[in-house]
């Protein structure tokens, strides 16, 4: 008890030793008995950090106590017992000890150091980071009906192409959120910007449907890992009374992204001569542009994140502290200096750090071979990642993780099925309202006449055609219905859901044309001949960019603007909880709104309105989330709800797409009653805005 006792430091914002009493106890200014000179400061400059025959140490001018110090103090203590004589209990009751000391100095630190340049450098570092995210929910929905063509894609490819970001950002969370938690916060962030920005480049260019699905599933594996390490990454850098608000503000960036998104490919995709061609086997049309583009916000954060430091909590977590205290002191000298205070002096010089009980296994260079000793580090890291993810579910932890599972879940459930539906029934209504127009034709007949010219929504019933020609024209939507075809020709002829059913086709040429076997249903084809069919899939520009798609997303991202800037505002003021709570009971609402969606003007505003409510739910529960949690378990914790959330957002795009042009009533009451019960069990999670970050 005697140890521990000489061990507990009277201050804990300064190491008291009699050679570092030039540090002011309270303005933070410097009082040193005499005033240095100016030759004296120049001399302290360079030799700041130097050590020769270790004559000069290199923290001397910093702050840092020197070793020797720190040696001469232990050798007064009566002896301890050794670690690894000593309970493993004990040594995690230690530590959960230091960890609590150093949660209130480091908050007292981040206060020292003052909300300021360095911090808005970094906002909008991992900004950029978290817009990328926001890109790439959307990027696959944008170029699917263009991508569909280029690749000859099937309905189930289709469905395929849309859900594997998601299954890939699932995993991705959950595994490089439990890494940021063991490897540092910087490091993760960028290996997943890196796999992002590299896949999604790669995406662009790759002309087969299957390797186009492999780069989009690495792609957001890249990407949804990065979502927990940045809001554990930012948050570490923030006070208790700038977290809730500035997180906030952070997630603004993912509606940015949206924007973004919507934007470039309004812009871009229907312009066809944006792209090139080699040969006839390699195309490089415009929504592979709009692709390549996508992939900038990545890059620009992965850029700019180079020059960012890593965060000083995760550092003190595994015992650097020097490393700590160095970064800690550039956040304070970068903000003092902005605001014009550059004399401010830097206080601290001894920060608490954790009793460290992990097992770490230094592996000499003679042991084994290369590739041997890399396992060994790769298997004892996932190890520890593991043992993390089961420590979210010790006593401690499980309710909270349980409730936190629920909530995501059901959130992502209604929100993300939402915002795929909304888009359908849409599209749902406007093929309604076109085959409502549609032009019938009974028992016309034709004979010597040229078609070169578009024929679209008619249906032509027991027609007879002969010695008509059929050149250079296109088919869109057209059915012939038992009707005669005698000597006629066609010629570079294109079509697009057009089908011939019960017609007899006699003594006809194709020639050029994509009227392949399929499209003729049970049709009697005598001495017709079929020369020369087009090869491979053609896009149809006029009728697949659909401008609509790319508003309702602008629309529905801008949208959530209000509901950012009042969840930044009160985050702090009526805390996290009531905020879940409010804002997905006021979503729930707004979904039995949908049932008098019977128009797209309509449903577009629906859509604004549920997207505008949600938001400030989504905004809590990322800062929830970061302050529930310790830092050797916050990146771990996240990663693993925000897999789940991606689950339910995978969940949610099959069920409520299966629902579309059958009925309304189960997709709105999914969402609702989802809404409610996990907004009535956030009522019950703890309320963490007066918590210092552990």
């Amino acid at each position: 008890q005697g140890g521990r006792e000489a061990n507990q430091v009277s201050d804990d914002y300064r190491y008291q030793d009699g050679n570092y009493e030039g540090y002011a106890p309270n303005d933070g200014y410097y009082r040193g008995g005499d005033e240095p000179t100016h030759e004296e400061d120049a001399q302290s400059d360079v030799t700041e950090g130097h050590d020769e025959d270790d004559e000069v140490y290199e923290g001397e001018y910093q702050g840092i106590p020197h070793p020797d110090d720190i040696q001469e103090k232990q050798k007064k203590r009566p002896p301890a017992v050794a670690d690894e004589y000593r309970d493993r209990a004990d040594l995690m009751a230690e530590r959960m000890e230091d960890e609590e000391q150093l949660a209130h100095q480091y908050e007292n630190i981040i206060e020292e150091c003052g909300h300021g340049r360095f911090q808005w450098t970094l906002f909008f570092v991992l900004g950029l980071a978290l817009m990328a995210d926001g890109v790439e929910v959307f990027v696959v929905g944008f170029v699917l009906p263009s991508a569909e063509k280029d690749m000859c894609l099937s309905s189930s490819n289709k469905g395929m192409l849309g859900l594997i970001v998601y299954l890939g950002m699932m995993v991705g969370a959950v595994m490089l959120g439990g890494l940021a938690d063991k490897l540092g916060r910087k490091k993760c962030l960028i290996i997943s910007l890196a796999i992002n920005a590299a896949f999604a480049f790669l995406s662009s260019f790759v002309q087969g449907y299957g390797f186009f699905l492999f780069c989009r599933l690495i792609s957001g594996l890249g990407i949804g890992g990065s979502l927990p390490i940045v809001f554990a990454y930012f948050s570490e850098f923030l006070s208790r009374e700038k977290r809730g608000e500035h997180l906030s503000w952070l997630c603004m960036f993912w509606m940015i992204g949206g924007i973004f998104a919507s934007a470039m490919a309004w812009s871009i995709i229907p312009h066809y001569g944006w792209g090139f061609s080699m040969g006839t086997k390699y195309h490089f049309h415009s929504w592979r542009v709009f692709v390549l583009v996508c992939s900038l916000p990545c890059i620009a954060s992965l850029v700019a994140l180079k020059f960012m430091p890593e965060s000083p909590r995760f550092l003190l977590e595994i015992g650097k502290h020097d490393e700590a205290w160095m970064i800690l002191k550039q956040v304070h000298d970068t903000n003092m200096r902005a605001k014009g205070e550059p004399e401010r002096v830097f206080t601290v010089s001894y920060i608490k750090t954790p009793k460290q009980v992990d097992e770490f296994i230094e592996i000499q260079s003679s042991t084994g071979t290369w590739y041997q000793r890399w396992l060994v580090r790769i298997t004892t890291t996932f190890k520890q990642v593991w043992d993390n993810v089961l420590y979210c579910l010790t006593a401690q932890y499980r309710m909270n993780t349980l409730m936190l599972a629920v909530v995501w879940f059901t959130m992502a459930l209604s929100y993300y099925g939402l915002i795929v539906w909304f888009p359908d029934m849409i599209r749902y209504l406007q093929e309604e309202a076109y085959e409502s127009r549609v032009k019938i034709f009974d028992e016309e007949e034709v004979s010597h006449f040229t078609f070169n010219f578009t024929l679209e929504n008619q249906i032509h019933r027991n027609g007879e055609y002969r010695n008509d020609k059929f050149i250079g024209m296109k088919f869109k939507e057209v059915r012939f219905e038992d009707s005669l075809f005698e000597e006629c020709y066609f010629e570079d002829v294109t079509s697009s859901e057009t089908f011939f059913e019960n017609c007899t086709i006699i003594s006809t040429v194709f020639y050029n044309t994509d009227l392949y076997e399929h499209i003729f249903i049970n049709c009697r084809l005598i001495n017709s001949t079929f020369l020369k069919e087009k090869e491979g899939c053609h896009l149809d520009f006029e009728e697949e960019n659909d401008f609509l798609i790319y508003l309702v997303s602008f629309l529905g991202s801008l949208s959530v603007l209000p509901g950012n800037i009042i969840s930044a505002l009160l985050m702090d003021k009526i805390g996290r909880i009531k905020m879940i709570g409010g804002s997905m009971l006021i979503s729930a609402v707004c979904c039995f709104f949908l049932f008098f969606g019977n128009s797209e003007s309509a449903m577009i505003g629906w859509q604004c309105l549920f997207c505008g409510a949600s938001i400030a739910a989504w905004n809590a529960l990322d800062v929830i989330t970061v302050e529930l949690y310790p830092t050797d378990k916050r990146a771990t914790a996240f990663g693993i709800l925000n897999g789940l959330c991606k689950f339910g957002a995978i969940l949610g795009n099959s069920i409520f797409a299966s629902f579309v042009g059958i009925t309304k009533v189960v997709p709105i009451l999914l969402a609702s009653s989802a809404l409610v019960g996990g907004g009535l069990l956030a009522l019950r999670l703890p309320e963490t805005r007066e918590q210092v970050l552990m």
